[in-house]
């Protein structure tokens, strides 16, 4: 079942155009990484998910309903952490969250809980004033995780979170998808992504560029595999071999070669039979920083498939 629909979205204010002819399904319990520039139609998207407006052409469907129509019974079924999520600053943070719960219509005994799984226990009595900018956000992650959402819709959620945090972050969120919620997560940190979301989607001038899992995005972008090595001796000799690959010298011992993706293993072949004159191999697959940068200069996909100039 998709748990988010989008066909053939438009949207438009007045004089700019916010979205143009955007489509893509994403299935129960994924990992979406929703990427673009400021202004790309990422924040546009999100609205229209919650059902805060509506598109001007096309349909988008959550959960198999219209979200702009969606009984509060639904709408206890989206969780939302805005990038710049507010409390009131006399208020401790169990107090903040038992106060999200009853506006949300659900029961407040899930709080403590809550507070426990982001972390917040030793400071849920504290006034959200004496809150530092990631714990705020572990607490704007608690309101968004009361009722067991089945959509989680995540804002830069990790912004003023440190490295440990941020693991625990996408460990919560990889139990989430696990147990079949769908997760849609705006971020500008493409790095700390890339181990962690299964799907990807591009924006570009309110137009989705590109749409797909890492890997099928690598290949769709024809982006080249670079393989760093180390030399022991004959560092010319070994580039002599290998003259037909784009190649850089790296010092007195050391070379990168290009390739394209589906001929690593091949080249990985190459280099192995050298005769014991290579003493390390580092390969490095385009990333998704390549891949969004590749990208958001790109092609905008069509409902047909096609591809529009962006």
């Amino acid at each position: 079942m998709s748990a988010i629909i989008v066909d053939g979205v438009s949207k438009r204010y007045r004089e700019h155009q916010a979205l143009t002819d955007v489509s893509f399904s994403l299935p129960q319990g994924s990992l979406l990484a929703l990427l673009g520039h400021n202004g790309a139609g990422k924040t546009t998207l999100m609205k229209l998910f919650l059902g805060l407006i509506r598109p001007t052409q096309g349909v988008v469907q959550i959960l198999g309903c219209d979200p702009a129509q969606g009984s509060r019974d639904f709408r206890r079924q989206i969780g939302f952490l805005p990038e710049n999520v507010a409390f009131h600053d006399e208020m401790t943070g169990r107090d903040s969250l038992r106060f999200f719960a009853r506006l949300k219509g659900v029961g407040t005994n899930s709080c403590d809980g809550l507070l426990e799984r982001v972390g917040l226990t030793h400071a849920c009595d504290r006034r959200v004033k004496t809150y530092s900018k990631g714990m705020r956000q572990r607490l704007g992650l608690a309101q968004a995780l009361l009722g067991n959402p089945r959509i989680l819709l995540l804002d830069e959620p990790t912004t003023g979170l440190d490295p440990v945090l941020r693991l625990e972050f996408f460990g919560i969120l990889n139990d989430l998808t696990k147990a079949g919620t769908t997760v849609v997560l705006s971020s500008h940190i493409l790095t700390e992504l890339e181990a962690h979301t299964e799907q990807v989607a591009i924006m570009r001038q309110g137009r989705l560029v590109a749409w797909g899992t890492l890997p099928e995005l690598r290949r769709q972008a024809g982006l080249p595999t670079r393989i760093r090595l180390s030399v022991t001796d004959g560092l010319h000799d070994v580039a002599r071999e290998l003259d037909d690959l784009p190649q850089t010298l790296l010092g007195s011992q050391g070379m990168e070669l290009s390739c394209a993706t589906e001929d690593k293993m091949h080249l990985l072949r190459r280099i192995s039979g050298m005769n014991g004159k290579i003493a390390d191999i580092e390969m490095r697959l385009p990333s998704l920083d390549d891949v969004y940068a590749h990208f958001g200069h790109g092609t905008a996909i069509s409902r047909n498939g096609e591809e529009n100039p962006s």
